[in-house]
This record gives structure tokens, C-alpha cells and sequence, in this order.
């Protein structure tokens, strides 16, 4: 059976692996690299070569999925466990948000409110099912359920900087995914996992299986059609050329597969014309020494700043794997008319750049050995009010075309790699239930 998967991030591999084996599989990326939101830069200080993700990224220990496919592919012994220090930064200064007793001393909320914050926490933990929260807005949940002061000092900063103006559209159910899947903390704080050389190691791997089974990944080529007639799905269009197939699985965001199957999804219609997407301008920053001299992995930020959080790559890993120290700066931001969408890169960089500035006095350009900047218009759903109704199924309608993706049940209510191995596997597995093979 022949199959064309659209897309080589996380799904679009995952997928391509577990059916290489007994299938011709041809993927399609469009871009020059893959790996999608996993992709990599290979970059080179002081002769050191290495590998450091276009976009942060790190493993939850529940992330069972992506956890045992990284053991499947002989990489478990590049999994390091450490501990990743967060904090807030409020008002010009910082509060640490590690342990209990650290977020005792949150100044910008009383006693009570922190009372609040807590009970508001572990009532989380005790939520199984997310679904009847999807209707409900967060901000009012959090409102009714631990006051105005809780949300608009603690909660509302931290939404504003993810989801822009759709802050207050957001579905309860995604605070909750969210919070449930950052809280599993010990005394000593949160460790998260990551792999020793970066995820380039798990997506070369991947592919490496693909092309070593006889499949094919072809970069730089863009599917501009999914080809379906007679409610079945015919081939690709790539490059103005037909390529025949028996099936087809999609990756890509909800309105480019519209466009691409011409609105001929039927009822799907509506479901991928609702889900909206945002962007994100995400730099990674090379330095001379640490920007956070306390250890901080993770700084969430309210402040006048062009820029919602700063992740300190080299607080985390051993500073000696790269051999300079790395940050990423990074906003999101939610229409293609915004400034970090349409303004040219040094500008990006020049205004996160005086962020910086204005957020660490002692910091001083001079230290800056480079910059990059990556950003895509489609990198994340916004769960807002309702979304549940419009997360896609993994078969499309159509005979042979599947999907799977950031917008699969997989990734709701929160996204994540290991939602999108997750995806992958999924949409393979009814492939061959449907098609056999």
C-alpha cells in the first residue's frame, strides 16, 4: 500500500514509523529541514558542533508514549531527568515558584489569595475528566472559584502572554490541562526530562527508519492538492505533479488542509474553519555568560516588555554541552497583521532585545555572540470556549485520508510531543485497521 504523509514534525514521523514497515511511505515537508515544531539548528561555538531546537522543548514524566519510543529506538540513555527552576517575574522582581514554601512568598498576592491559589491547585489535581470545563471560560471559573485578585494578579498575566487577546476566550478545561501537567512537583521542585543532544537525535532517528524500511522523505515540496473523488482519496498534488496513492495522512493545520482538499471535507467544514491557530517569534539567544545568575530554567513575565517568557536553555542543561550560554526569548501572537509577524527579523530582535535591557540592567549587548529568530503564523491552537466540538477525528471522511496532528483529541486539552506521537500512532493504527496492511 502506497502512502503519503503530509507534513514531518512529530505525527507526521510517528505515523510514517509504525507504517514503513510493510508499506511504501513517502513524506512530504515542505520546508528545508524537518522535525516541524521539533526541528533543530546545528549550530558551532568554539568548534563545538552541536544540536539546540528552534523552539524550547522538554519530556513530562508522564509522556509514557514518546518515553517508551524513545526506549524503542535505542535513545533512553540520552534521557536526562533534571530539575528546571521557575519563576515569575512581576513588577521588576523575581519570585521564585518552585516549592510550596517559595510560593508562600508571592508578595503580589495576600495570604488569603495564596490560600486560594492552593485550593484552586489541588482541586485541579482531582479533576479526571476536562470535558464538561470546555464550555466554561476560564477566567470566569477562575474568578468563581478563587476571586478577582487570584486571576487578575497571578492568572491573567500569564494568559495574556499566551493567548493575546483570546485570553479571555480560553476554556477552563485548558487551564486545567495546563496546570494538572506542570504540577507534578516534588519537594525539591518540577525536573522535567530531555535528551542529551537535543530531539534532532529522536527525529533523525525516526527518519532513519523510514528511508532505512525503503520509504522517502522529500523536503522542500509542498502538497498544494489531496486529490479526492468519488469520496475517495485519489493522490496528491506536489509541485503541479499527481502522485497516486492508496492513502493519504495530513498534519497540517486545520485551514491549509481546508484549502487543500478543496472544502470538500463536508461536514468537517465548519470544524477546521473554527479552530484558529496562532504564531509564534521565538529567538534563541547565544551569550557570553548567564542572563539568569539565579538558575532559572523558566521566568513567566508581567512586564512592559515585547516578549512573554524567558527560558534559559544553559540553566537547565550542562552549560559544557554547548559551550555558551543559551536563551530563548519568545511571544506568541495571534493575526498576520501583528508587528512580530510583519516586521523584519533584526527588528524582532532589536525590540526583545531592549526587553532584555529593560528587564536586566547589567545585561549589555556586547555579550550577544548571535541571534536567531524563528517564527510560523500556525504554531498552536487557542482552546477557547467550545473547542471541543471542533478537535478533528483521525479518519477525515473521505476513504483513505487521515489526520492527526496538534488538533487531535491527543493533544487536547493541552498540546505536547508526546500528544503528537501520540496522533501519529493513532492515525496509522486505523490506516491499517480500515485499509489492512
Amino acid at each position: 500500500m502506497k502512502i503519503v504523509i503530509i507534513g514531518s514534525g512529530l505525527a507526521g514521523l510517528s505515523a510514517g514509523y509504525r507504517l514503513c514497515k510493510s508499506n511504501e511511505v513517502i513524506v512530504f515537508e515542505k520546508d528545508p529541514d524537518i522535525g516541524g515544531m521539533a526541528a533543530s539548528y546545528c549550530l558551532e561555538h568554539s568548534e563545538k558542533k552541536y544540536f539546540i531546537e528552534r523552539y524550547y522543548h522538554h519530556i513530562f514524566r508522564s509522556d509514557s508514549e514518546l518515553l517508551a519510543l524513545i526506549r524503542e529506538l535505542g535513545l533512553e540513555k540520552q534521557m536526562l531527568w533534571l530539575e528546571a527552576k521557575n519563576a515569575y517575574f512581576v513588577d521588576g522582581k523575581n519570585y521564585p515558584m518552585n516549592t510550596p514554601l517559595e510560593i508562600l512568598h508571592f508578595s503580589p498576592l495576600s495570604i488569603l489569595d495564596l490560600v486560594k491559589l492552593g485550593l484552586l491547585v489541588f482541586r485541579i489535581r482531582l479533576i479526571k475528566d476536562t470535558a464538561p470545563y470546555d464550555q466554561i471560560k476560564a477566567k470566569d471559573w477562575i474568578l468563581d472559584t478563587a476571586g478577582k485578585s487570584v486571576y487578575e494578579n497571578f492568572f491573567a498575566p500569564l494568559m495574556k502572554s499566551k493567548f493575546g487577546d483570546n485570553a479571555e476566550n480560553v476554556s477552563a478545561a485548558w487551564l486545567i490541562g495546563r496546570v494538572k501537567i506542570r504540577s507534578d512537583r516534588g519537594k525539591e521542585g518540577e525536573k522535567l526530562g530531555y535528551m542529551r543532544g537535543g530531539f534532532n537525535s529522536l527525529i533523525e532517528a525516526l527518519a532513519g527508519e523510514i528511508t532505512a524500511n525503503g520509504g522517502e522523505i522529500q523536503t522542500t515540496k509542498e502538497v498544494t492538492e489531496i486529490v479526492i473523488k468519488g469520496n475517495s482519496v485519489q493522490g496528491v498534488v506536489v509541485g503541479g505533479d499527481f502522485i497516486a496513492c492508496d492513502a493519504v495522512i495530513s498534519t497540517v493545520e486545520p485551514m491549509a488542509l481546508d484549502a487543500i482538499t478543496g472544502g470538500k471535507l463536508g461536514a468537517l467544514h465548519n470544524s477546521l474553519q473554527n479552530i484558529r491557530y496562532q504564531g509564534t517569534a521565538c529567538a534563541l539567544i547565544g551569550l557570553d555568560r548567564k542572563l539568569m545568575e539565579d538558575g532559572n530554567y523558566w521566568l513567566n513575565i508581567k512586564a512592559d516588555v515585547p516578549f512573554g517568557a524567558l527560558i534559559e536553555h544553559t540553566n537547565y542543561l550542562p552549560f559544557e554541552d554547548y559551550g555558551e550560554h543559551l536563551v530563548y526569548v519568545t511571544s506568541y501572537f495571534q493575526d498576520e497583521k501583528s508587528a512580530l509577524w510583519t516586521q523584519k527579523e533584526e527588528q524582532v530582535i532589536d525590540s526583545y532585545l531592549r526587553g532584555l535591557e529593560k528587564m536586566f540592567p547589567g545585561f549589555s549587548r556586547e555579550e550577544v555572540h548571535w541571534t536567531k529568530l524563528y517564527r510560523r503564523i500556525d504554531t498552536a491552537p487557542v482552546y477557547e470556549q467550545g473547542y471541543l466540538k471542533n478537535v478533528l477525528p483521525f479518519a477525515a471522511g473521505p476513504s483513505g485520508l487521515y489526520l492527526a496532528g496538534m488538533f487531535s483529541s491527543t493533544n487536547y486539552p493541552e498540546r505536547s510531543m508526546n500528544g503528537s506521537v501520540k496522533a501519529g500512532f493513532e492515525s496509522a493504527e486505523l490506516l491499517i485497521q480500515e485499509k489492512g496492511n
